[in-house]
């Protein structure tokens, strides 16, 4: 049978039923997070890996807190992670937090600690921003594959007919010009939705992303 870990038994012993702030460094592999007591005093500092099954196991046995992190790739599904477990999500834009982002002694646990500190003395210190909902990220990320995916056609078009013109020859294109393109009334976003034979489901507004 597994022992509890100290960690563990702090959760259940003195930690229990105190006003803790957590500041959490997200990182690509592993982040490091930082504990404060209602004193303001670092009682656990330690290093979990930045994935959904570790991150909710290691905050869901903690009591709720004030977890302050910053933004970046991983904070989106952290930040909702957390709020998900009850706890008190603070997403710090980091380039407005100076003692973070121009610290000239960037280490894991030397952000951590600031962030812990800064949410725990004044929330607003972090410039707090609202990530968008899942639904929401979700759809711009169809909205940016599909632009990764036009830009890299029309990359391997031109590549194709410039590999073919030193050679005396020329690839006919598959579309007219589109001279319309000059009229007043028609926007890039229909000439890219044209040129580029999008799905029908692609909306002017988002072949704007794509333009």
């Amino acid at each position: 049978m597994r022992k509890p870990s100290t960690t563990a038994k702090r959760w259940r012993g003195e930690l229990q039923g105190e006003q803790l702030t957590i500041g959490l460094d997200l990182g690509d592999r592993s982040s490091f997070y930082c504990v404060l007591n209602g004193a303001g005093e670092v009682t656990v500092e330690e290093r979990v890996a930045t994935s959904p099954e570790t991150m909710k196991k290691t905050f869901g046995k903690m009591p709720q807190s004030r977890v302050a992190l910053e933004t970046g790739t991983y904070s989106p599904w952290v930040s909702r992670l957390l709020s998900d477990l009850g706890h008190e999500a603070i997403v710090a834009h980091a380039r407005n937090v100076r003692l973070i982002g121009q610290s000239r002694r960037k280490d894991d646990r030397l952000d951590a600690q600031a962030l812990a500190g800064l949410a725990r003395i004044d929330p607003q210190l972090l410039s707090p921003i609202q990530h968008r909902s899942a639904q929401a990220q979700a759809d711009l990320s169809v909205i940016r594959a599909r632009y990764a995916l036009v830009r890299t056609r029309t990359a391997l078009i031109c590549a194709a007919r410039g590999l073919t013109k030193s050679f005396g020859e020329r690839i006919r294109s598959r579309y007219p010009q589109l001279t319309l393109a000059r009229s007043p009334n028609i926007t890039r976003a229909h000439v890219v939705m044209e040129r580029f034979e999008l799905d029908r489901d692609l909306t002017p507004a988002d072949a704007r992303l794509c333009a």
